[in-house]
């Protein structure tokens, strides 16, 4: 089961960290947030990844290009450089990664169409590289292959980022920190579609994924809703940054099911 990850974009609202590194290169602790989301999707059991390169994407490649030699220790004798010793072996062992480079100014559906042929079997996961949850993936794929349609995204309740007061005049009845939004459902990404999405896709550089192509499948009855109602976040601003960050040092790591 390939998971492809979408890597590309330039992450404008988090300019202080991408303009010196991908969104997805921006550290949770010590590790990119890239990192945490493929030990989601590996803890479960899917390891194989297809990483949609773009903006600033060598800095990705160098990442898992020196990633034995970065997080094993090893020896070494100068003079002889070929000649390089890795010891023990770290927890990551057996992942494969397929780094594709799908250009700096892409739009997801032309990303995704562009590793068409690093797909193989017809059904896959995509996501985006920025975003976590404690979804339980065999879940989401059992839930897909029930419904027998083409493509599945994942739903969720967006947490508020302020909290929210009720008022009689200047009299605060109630107070509610950061609620769940009752009404509705947005797009949480952590999708799975048949190779059949393929055919929506172009490799034009304008070519998106949700405006375009998923709004068509809508259309056509061939989109279906995962509920995911437990933890979800994003970092898309230097705040969600810091927001978990905070959750990763005091131990609340939700999407930690590793």
């Amino acid at each position: 089961m390939k998971v492809v990850i979408f890597c590309g974009g330039s992450g404008t609202r988090l300019r202080e960290e991408t303009e010196f590194r991908p969104k997805p290169m921006v550290n949770i602790g010590t590790r990119p947030i890239l990192w945490h989301l493929m030990k989601l999707y590996a803890s479960q059991g899917f390891s194989d990844f297809v990483l949609a390169l773009g903006y600033k994407g060598d800095m990705i490649k160098n990442y898992f290009v020196h990633y034995e030699v970065m997080n094993n220790d090893i020896t070494i004798e100068l003079g002889k450089p070929d000649c390089c010793v890795i010891h023990n072996s770290h927890p990551e062992a057996g992942w494969k990664i397929t780094l594709a480079d799908t250009g700096e100014k892409a739009m997801k559906g032309a990303r995704l169409k562009r590793v068409e042929n690093y797909i193989d079997g017809d059904t896959f996961m995509v996501t985006y590289g920025d975003g976590l949850a404690n979804i339980d993936l065999k879940a989401l794929l059992s839930y897909h292959k029930g419904h027998g349609k083409l493509a599945t995204v994942t739903g969720i309740n967006p947490a508020s980022r302020f909290g929210v007061l009720k008022l009689s005049g200047d009299r605060v009845t109630s107070f509610q920190e950061k609620p769940s939004v009752p009404k509705g459902m947005v797009n949480g990404g952590f999708f799975v579609f048949k190779r059949g999405i393929f055919d929506y896709l172009s490799q034009d550089d304008d070519c998106d994924l949700e405006v375009g192509a998923l709004e068509k499948i809508a259309r056509d009855g061939e989109l279906m809703t995962y509920r995911h109602t437990e933890f979800w976040a994003c970092m898309d601003t230097q705040r969600d940054m810091e927001y978990l960050n905070e959750l990763w040092s005091h131990g609340k790591a939700e999407w930690k099911r590793w």
